[in-house]
């Protein structure tokens, strides 16, 4: 619900980081932009999105109605009731349709189905002002308050212990974006900055890991660290670094130590961001730093990758094990862990003319994208003339000519675009079987 309004949500932090009167260019004209937005526009689209996912266009609908409910029902910017009101309209109205489907008289389909969303929406917006609005205020608060007593107690390096494990098991998203979010949201409406921001998506811990793999790793991951730390310091995405802790499971006291050193450094100059940067790369943190705000953001980056490269290079250096790291086996690890996008295996033999490639993936971030970027590598090495880029399983384009989604999600790129050749993967990261497609593509 979250990720595919990350662009809405960077906008805003943008005009905030702009407009207010800390900002750069204070404008009181602008400013008002801000107010309305936190607490109008982006729950309406998290609700509408989350509708949307239970029942397309239809349940959107609805759930954005059903937000409204909890929007006007609280002082505060409702992201977590939208999570709940979004999804529940979209239930509601779908089990409606499936109720009386077959049992309306010809004619009378668009009276119902148009009366029947807004009844039902109707209803869910009251009980969400009377009733769920208050409670999940209540929740807000005590969350909110919880981590303002983690912050004044100058405990909260110690969410590195959580937060970096948990970005291994692939709940960074679920972290970042579903609790230091809205969260985090917050505390920038009211002090301009959060340091919630930083606590998920620093990219140091990753990245002094890759780098002492550059210097002290062996075969395949001494040779593609460099291209990872690229990948994951500049391009924002983490999960290319995890395959490497995985070849070392000790190397997770190095992220952690890392992290905790980070957010230690954020507290000690103030550190904080407007916004939620997305993905998490040094450009989008350099964007999202509020004006006086670069000394302490740029330090926190600094000293985590200074003391996770550090523990990993001993780590790496000490290790009995002198057989070369297993790059392969610790990505199928990796996709294991995550469910999603392992080890390629159906690929297309065609004849037909190929000029673009899509990889899909839920979010359209992430794996997609480093799978377009590994195989449109491979495409300009041999000189062949093909489109290869990644988007969200959601907006694929009609005019896409192979499709390459995760097994688990084919059936519906398939349903999205039937007349296109469809390949089904089990892993974007690293799969030999790419040279068999542009050899393929060569025929």
């Amino acid at each position: 619900m979250i990720m595919p309004n990350i662009g809405a949500f960077i906008a805003w932090g943008l005009i905030t980081a702009l407009f207010i009167p800390t900002g750069w260019i204070p404008n009181e004209s602008l400013a008002e932009l801000v107010g309305p937005m936190i607490t109008f526009l982006l729950p309406l689209l998290i609700g509408f999105t989350g509708g949307r996912l239970v029942y397309d266009i239809r349940g959107g609908v609805v759930g954005a109605t059903a937000t409204m409910g909890v929007i006007v029902g609280s002082d505060i910017p409702m992201f977590l009731g939208a999570m709940i009101m979004g999804p529940l309209g979209g239930w509601a109205i779908k089990k409606f349709d499936k109720l009386f489907e077959g049992k309306i008289k010809s004619g009378f389909e668009m009276l119902v189905n148009n009366f029947s969303a807004g009844i039902i929406g109707g209803i869910l917006t009251v009980l969400a002002y009377i009733g769920i609005g208050p409670v999940v205020t209540s929740l807000n608060k005590v969350l909110a308050n919880a981590v303002q007593v983690i912050v004044d107690a100058n405990l909260l390096p110690l969410a590195s212990i959580f937060i970096e494990p948990g970005k291994i098991l692939f709940l960074n998203n679920a972290i970042n974006h579903g609790i230091l979010g809205p969260i985090g949201i917050e505390q920038a409406a009211n002090a301009g900055k959060s340091i919630l921001f930083l606590l998920e998506t620093n990219p140091g811990p990753g990245f002094g890991i890759l780098l002492a793999y550059i210097f002290f790793g062996k075969g395949m991951a001494k040779q593609s660290a460099p291209g990872a730390a690229i990948i994951h310091f500049l391009g924002g995405i983490h999960e290319i670094y995890f395959p490497y802790v995985l070849m070392r499971p000790l190397l997770i006291l190095a992220a952690i130590a890392g992290g905790a050193a980070g957010v230690f450094t954020f507290l000690i100059f103030g550190a904080g961001l407007v916004a939620a940067p997305s993905p998490g790369s040094i450009i989008a943190l350099t964007l999202m730093t509020p004006r006086g705000g670069y000394l302490g953001v740029f330090a926190g980056v600094i000293v985590a990758t200074a003391v996770s490269f550090i523990i990993s290079a001993i780590i790496l250096k000490t290790a009995k094990n002198t057989e070369e790291d297993d790059l392969a086996e610790a990505t199928a690890k990796t996709s294991a862990l995550k469910g999603k996008e392992s080890r390629a295996a159906e690929f297309l033999n065609t004849s037909s003319e190929i000029n673009k490639i899509i990889f899909a993936c839920d979010a359209g971030m992430g794996s997609s994208a480093m799978g377009a970027s590994i195989l449109k590598n491979k495409i300009q090495k041999a000189g062949i003339d093909v489109s290869v880029s990644n988007t969200s399983i959601n907006n694929l384009p009609a005019d896409a000519d192979i499709v390459i989604t995760h097994k688990d999600l084919t059936d519906r790129a398939k349903e999205k675009l039937p007349n296109a050749q469809h390949i089904s993967v089990d892993n974007f990261l690293n799969s030999p079987r790419y040279d068999e497609l542009v050899n393929n593509l060569k025929k």
